[in-house]
């Protein structure tokens, strides 16, 4: 056995330790499917203006990315993007959302619309800020 230390790890280094640590959590955790969700503001050829993308994990909406192009920007696009997919998650089950955003992004949106900060990491990596959020979006029985 020995250590060994790399700025390159490879793929497969990689997917070796995500594919172990995967299989353990399964063994510990309550059986929950990943299903990803996506919903997409789009020109008539396709091409994405504006979009959020997620998972729904067991009670949860995981908001892994929400973008919407500078020239849309303040013109409501983000908060129909946002309603639509807890709206959707709502339907399906979920009762709960999690987000994290940078300081540079829109912290700020996300309270506007009900998220509520539960963590923030100062100085990351170096000078901003990342910002971690949860929002209720059902009563559970």
């Amino acid at each position: 056995m020995r250590f060994r230390i790399t700025d390159n790890p490879t793929e497969q280094d990689i997917e070796e330790v995500h594919s172990k640590l995967k299989q353990y959590n399964r063994s510990k955790r309550e059986y929950s499917k990943a299903i990803p969700i996506g919903v997409f503001y789009e020109e008539i050829n396709g091409q994405k203006a504006a979009g959020l993308t997620g998972e729904i994990f067991g009670n949860w909406l995981c908001i892994q990315y929400l973008w919407v192009s500078e020239e849309l920007r303040r013109q409501g696009i983000g908060s129909r993007l946002l309603k639509s997919a807890e709206n959707e998650v709502v339907f399906r089950g979920a009762s709960y959302a999690f987000v994290d955003t940078y300081s540079f992004q829109a912290p700020e949106f996300y309270t506007k619309h009900g998220y509520v900060q539960v963590f923030k990491l100062f100085d990351y990596p170096y000078t901003s800020s990342r910002y971690y959020y949860i929002k209720r979006l059902m009563e559970t029985t």
